[in-house]
């Protein structure tokens, strides 16, 4: 079924204190494009996130946002800075002893002052967090691709309603092509009638005459050629995988159709027709760029 390149998803994941947050938004693109944006440390997981969402994702400008959040232990280290506390230390007796002040606070102090004591992250290498971060991604993929096929429903929906207008439209061109034949075998008697006077005229020359009209306005291979692309056009939406380019090339084949109607048409009614049908599919055109 038809998937709109469309989309949005967003997956968590969590586990002894660590934490791991997807998200993933997609608009229209010819091709497969994935930008992923991760904490520095997991770079390594780059292809694999890439391998993960193409599996299952054909077309479409793709961002992924993770983010990683710890309260783990073993990935917090603080850190003491000796030297800098002694000076501090140091400082704060020479104030003490110049100024008479007494201080019953001095280590809350120092420790209070910039980079005495600081925390920093450590991390293993960034395949032992693949697990998790796994099922964070595979989370916002599954919402992700919710999304899209709402989304490429909806325009299925209003495709087939396009299409149903188009068949009827056909079946009137195919119904009128035999009427517009009559009517300029009667329009050419009359006048040649006139013109003689209402004398009788060659039969065999009228007749010779409706026939090379009929061949060059004829529209039967065109409109036969429309329906069948109306059943491709459907038998398209229930296959599975990217279908977009298909129907890109089905919609270019029925838009050539309904132009050699409209360039064959000598009859008004047919030609406000084929205007019809090429406005309609011309919609049906913009809404398949963006399906996937």
């Amino acid at each position: 079924m038809a998937a709109s390149m469309t989309g949005y998803g967003k997956g968590e994941a969590e586990e002894n204190g660590r934490k791991f947050s997807v998200e993933m938004k997609s608009v229209n693109h010819r091709f497969l494009d994935v930008s992923i944006k991760v904490p520095k440390f997991l770079n390594p997981l780059e292809d694999r996130i890439r391998k993960t969402i193409g599996a299952v994702v054909f077309r479409g400008k793709i961002d992924v946002f993770i983010t990683f959040e710890t309260t783990a232990k073993e990935d917090i280290q603080v850190r003491l800075n000796e030297e800098l506390a002694a000076a501090y230390v140091q400082k704060l007796r020479m104030l003490e002893e110049k100024f008479g002040l007494i201080s019953h606070d001095s280590l809350d102090l120092v420790a209070k002052f910039p980079d005495v004591i600081t925390t920093e992250k450590t991390q293993e290498d960034a395949q032992a967090y693949w697990p998790l971060l796994e099922r964070a991604l595979q989370q916002a993929i599954t919402s992700f691709l919710a999304m899209r096929q709402k989304e490429g429903d909806a325009l299925w929906r209003d495709i087939e309603k396009k299409a149903e207008k188009i068949g009827a439209w056909t079946d009137q061109i195919a119904a009128r092509g035999p009427l517009v034949v009559e009517e300029y075998r009667r329009k050419l008697t009359d006048r040649l009638k006139e013109l003689f006077d209402h004398a009788p005229v060659d039969e065999q020359r009228i007749a010779q005459e409706i026939a090379i009209f009929a061949d060059k306005a004829c529209v039967d291979e065109e409109t036969t050629r429309l329906k069948s692309h109306l059943l491709q056009l459907q038998d398209i939406f229930a296959s599975e995988g990217s279908i977009g380019r298909r129907l890109d090339f089905l919609v270019q084949e029925m838009n050539r159709e309904a132009n050699t109607i409209a360039s064959k048409s000598s009859d008004l009614e047919m030609t406000n027709t084929a205007i019809l049908l090429k406005t309609e599919i011309e919609k049906i055109r913009e809404q398949i760029q963006n399906i996937e």
